[in-house]
């Protein structure tokens, strides 16, 4: 649909007290203003025009990435001011959805209904029955059921304030009308502001009817104001992303218990243990297993994978039927192929593992190329950092690594080379070679260890 785009979000957001633009705030990994713009993109297409105030800059900086518009609010003197200073930017037909930077919770499908009932009268206010409407604006009706006026909380008689129906503050509007009441708004209110809503009355003057689009999940509406409120709306989204997973047929654990930063893709018959936080992009294919306390980001999990409790897993793939964990940690750059497992206390960096090998204890393998096949023992390490620049390990098919080894880099291991416990190896070795450079053990008969004086 064509329709302009008007994000607020100039607040300062005292109550947050942080040096961040409260809109900034994430929610499940993404800015709040973020999860707005992705929902209005859903349904408009228009270059959106985000109103900025404190902490501007930063607010710049942070959405440099989406194609923006941007309108200077120096003054926060009510949302009917940070709209004015978006009439410029605005085309003077069609319908502009105005929304807020701190309401991330609302849906797509909620905003093409507002939109909808807007292209019949040029005019639409969600609406949103709650509990407690402390501090909103009340939707006061005529007799039809249209919006003949909103009255803000400080503002309101006690008569109004029992009116539970509240004014989420989103409104599709046409822009002529917009631009026509805006410059007429006042400020002769408890608040000294100029109100957006004050625009209600404008057009019941002018014989405009105002729809109301009633939307029945309040939690759509809730504005994040302070931390209590943001954990609270982390808590809905995340509940929202687990429904959303066992409707497709995975298995969690405890729903509670699964924290979503981003974008998780899960094939069939995947199960999910406590405490497994994913960021960015993640990817598990068919039959994974993920057990708890695990963190992935970024990563791509092949069919049949196990990931063992306690593993850490970041911008790498897995190859099918990998078992991974537990206590592993896969760094960035990392590909393992099919049936490759890495064991209790392994670190892999920028590495490629070939099919069917096995790093099972207490290793580090970094900046390295292994083959098919390879066994690498207990306690061995590539030694890839020469205290300015780093060098590549590579050992091919079928390789032996004994326990205790040191892989000096730049160094080659050749197909089927044997290296026994405890060697250093510094120089290039030729396949089906052993080699060892073990201190050959020496026995000392008489030996007496130092002991204390007894007292």
């Amino acid at each position: 649909m064509s329709a302009a785009i008007v994000v607020l979000a100039a607040g300062q957001g005292k109550r947050m007290h942080s040096n961040l633009p409260k809109v900034m705030h994430r929610v499940a990994g993404k800015p709040m203003v973020e999860h707005v713009l992705d929902a209005a993109a859903e349904v408009a297409t228009c270059k959106p025009v985000v109103v900025y105030g404190h902490g501007g800059q930063q607010l710049r900086d942070g959405l440099a990435h989406r194609n923006l518009d941007w309108a200077e609010q120096a003054e926060q003197l009510g949302t009917g001011h940070a709209v004015a200073q978006t009439l410029s930017l605005l085309p003077d037909q069609g319908l502009v959805l105005i929304l807020y930077g701190d309401v991330p919770l609302l849906r797509a499908q909620s905003l093409a209904g507002l939109l909808g009932a807007a292209a019949d009268s040029g005019f639409a206010v969600l609406t949103v029955t709650m509990t407690d409407p402390s501090g909103y604006g009340r939707i006061l009706r005529d007799a039809v059921g249209n919006v003949a006026r909103i009255v803000e909380h400080k503002d309101a008689t006690p008569a109004e304030l029992a009116v539970a129906e509240i004014n989420t503050g989103i409104m599709a509007i046409d822009a002529a009308h917009l631009k026509r009441w805006i410059p007429k708004l006042g400020n002769s209110n408890a608040q000294g502001e100029y109100y957006l809503t004050d625009c209600v009355e404008m057009a019941v003057a002018e014989g405009i009817a105002v729809k109301r689009v009633h939307i029945d999940d309040a939690d759509e509406a809730i504005g994040v104001n302070n931390r209590r409120q943001l954990a609270e709306v982390e808590r809905i989204h995340q509940t929202r992303i687990a429904n959303a997973l066992l409707d497709v047929g995975v298995t969690l654990m405890d729903p509670a218990r699964i924290d979503v930063r981003g974008e998780l893709v899960c094939g069939r018959d995947v199960v999910i243990d406590v405490n497994v936080v994913c960021e960015g992009r993640v990817v598990l294919g068919d039959n994974v297993r993920i057990g708890p306390n695990n963190f992935i980001a970024n990563a791509t999990i092949g069919d049949g994978v196990e990931i063992l409790p306690n593993c850490v897993i970041e911008s790498a793939t897995i190859g099918a039927l990998s078992r991974i964990g537990p206590f592993s940690r896969v760094r960035p750059e990392t590909n393992l192929g099919r049936d490759t497992h890495i064991g209790n206390f392994v670190e892999i960096k920028k590495s490629d593992i070939g099919e069917g090998s096995k790093i099972n204890h207490l290793a580090y393998v970094g900046d390295a190329e292994i083959g098919r096949a390879v066994n690498v023992g207990a306690g061995t390490i590539t030694c890839n950092y020469d205290g300015a620049f780093k060098h590549k390990t590579i050992i091919e098919d079928d390789v032996f690594v004994g326990s205790d080894t040191q892989l000096v880099a730049p160094v080659r291991i050749g197909k089927g080379v044997t290296i026994g416990a405890g060697t250093t190896v510094t120089d290039d070795v030729e396949a089906d070679k052993l080699v060892i450079s073990r201190v050959r053990q020496k026995t000392i008969s008489g030996w007496q260890r130092p002991r204390k004086p007894k007292k």
